[in-house]
């Protein structure tokens, strides 16, 4: 549910320390990104046969394990610039036999070779960690050219104006669930203060209107849990053909 924060305006990798804890880590916030996973599997039930499905920060492959024994004919491509989460990744997807429906890039979104369009993707908990709003607009952006003409994409990002309530009170009730993860009071207070400096949690309306900049024709908030915010978005069939012949 959280990465280390960016010290050049992209998201830090996972080292191998944390990337091995990391799903036990947050194992007790599961629930919440299981709600989420659910939301994904129903929207996304129409979805061609043989949907081809992008994977913006994978990490321990998530999103894929929740997805890939639900629709046996999906191919799954997996972006991540921690070696070793990705390598968790592929261990989960060889375990559950769906290794051979997967593509594995360790690296960011931008060194992806293009090729076929993708029918949808996800990018969970990823956004927040660009500081920079352009930045921010230019990952969505690269995404929705990588769609096919009205693809899809479920996205998801820590959202709330820190400096207004209710906003203030959520990032409160927010820190005590942190606490579930054996998080210490300590590293809680270093979390609230990241979350004001180093990682960008801004008002919902301001993440639609990156999404709507970076080329979504629409964006329905689908999930809303404390300061955890996701959207269900369509590429405007025009940003993705202009996008791609760039």
């Amino acid at each position: 549910m959280n990465a280390p924060v960016p010290t050049d305006g992209r998201m830090v990798a996972f080292d191998e320390k944390n990337a091995a804890s990391y799903d036990e880590r947050f194992a007790p916030l599961a629930a919440m990104t299981q709600a989420l996973h659910l939301l994904m599997r129903g929207l996304w039930q129409e979805l061609p046969e043989q949907a081809r499905i992008l994977c913006v920060g994978a990490g321990t492959g998530a999103e894929m394990m929740a997805l890939a024994p639900h629709f046996p004919g999906w191919h799954f491509t997996a972006v991540d610039p921690s070696g070793p989460m990705l390598a968790i990744c592929r261990r989960k997807a060889e375990a559950a036999c769906f290794a051979h429906r997967c593509s594995f890039h360790e690296g960011y979104l931008e060194s992806l070779p293009r090729g076929e369009p993708f029918d949808a993707a996800s990018c969970v908990l990823v956004s927040q960690f660009l500081l920079d709003r352009e930045a921010r607009i230019s990952l969505f952006r690269d995404i929705a050219s990588r769609l096919r003409p009205g693809g899809r994409m479920i996205s998801a990002d820590l959202a709330a104006d820190l400096d207004r309530a209710p906003g203030s009170e959520l990032l409160e009730q927010w820190m005590r669930l942190i606490r579930l993860t054996g998080a210490s009071a300590e590293q809680c207070h270093q979390l609230r203060t990241a979350y004001r400096r180093d990682v960008s949690v801004v008002p919902p309306a301001r993440i639609e209107s990156i999404l709507a900049e970076a080329g979504f024709a629409s964006s329905l908030e689908i999930y809303h849990s404390l300061l955890l915010h996701a959207w269900a978005s369509r590429v405007a069939p025009s940003s993705a053909a202009a996008s791609r012949s760039r």
